[in-house]
């Protein structure tokens, strides 16, 4: 069953998604490589972190707005609207996976297909986000297949973002889901 935090007060539930989301927003602005419109970073661990340890709407939430604050403090605000549907939608795919059948997210196998899962959601997703934004902002006279064709230098950037995601939350997941669980 999904990480419902039973027996959790509201204010301590509220307390754990606000901490998900400033340290989501914190992580992604640590280490930041610009790319051709956009960043890599290292907050998709923390997407991954957030959908293990909160579950699909709670995680949803950590993930969509830490990672919606982060463009908008670093920027980018025109990714921002992306950004929170995209990360939003990444965190509840990996939790929906995650916590299938009697799986309840502590499965390592089923985790990592789930973060690969919810990967390709988001490289497919940002892809598409890029495209449109190159045709209607950056490049206004290209036309929107020009655009998808401009899109495509930012899929590797976007798959190592992911990639590198699931090998830093792995580890870090079995001993904040243990802290997580004991308060």
């Amino acid at each position: 069953m999904e990480n419902k935090l039973p027996g959790k007060s509201k204010t301590l539930q509220i307390v754990q998604i606000a901490l998900l989301i400033a340290v989501t927003c914190m992580v992604t602005m640590t280490i930041r490589i610009p790319t051709l419109i956009g960043y890599t970073h290292l907050g998709d661990s923390m997407v991954f972190i957030s959908a293990i340890l909160l579950g699909k709407k709670r995680g949803a939430v950590a993930a969509a707005f830490g990672m919606c604050m982060a463009d908008i403090l670093g920027g980018y605000f025109v990714w921002a609207p992306f950004t929170l549907i995209i990360k939003g939608s990444m965190a509840y795919v990996a939790a929906y996976i995650a916590y299938r059948k009697n799986y309840n997210g502590n499965n390592l196998w089923n985790n990592i297909f789930a973060f690969i899962m919810a990967g390709i959601w988001m490289v497919v997703a940002y892809y598409l986000a890029n495209a449109a934004i190159t045709r209607f902002i950056y490049v206004k006279v290209a036309t929107f297949q020009e655009s998808l064709i401009i899109s495509l230098v930012e899929i590797p950037g976007n798959i190592i973002e992911v990639l590198v995601g699931i090998v830093l939350a792995l580890p870090l997941i079995k001993g904040l889901r243990n802290y997580f669980d004991k308060i």
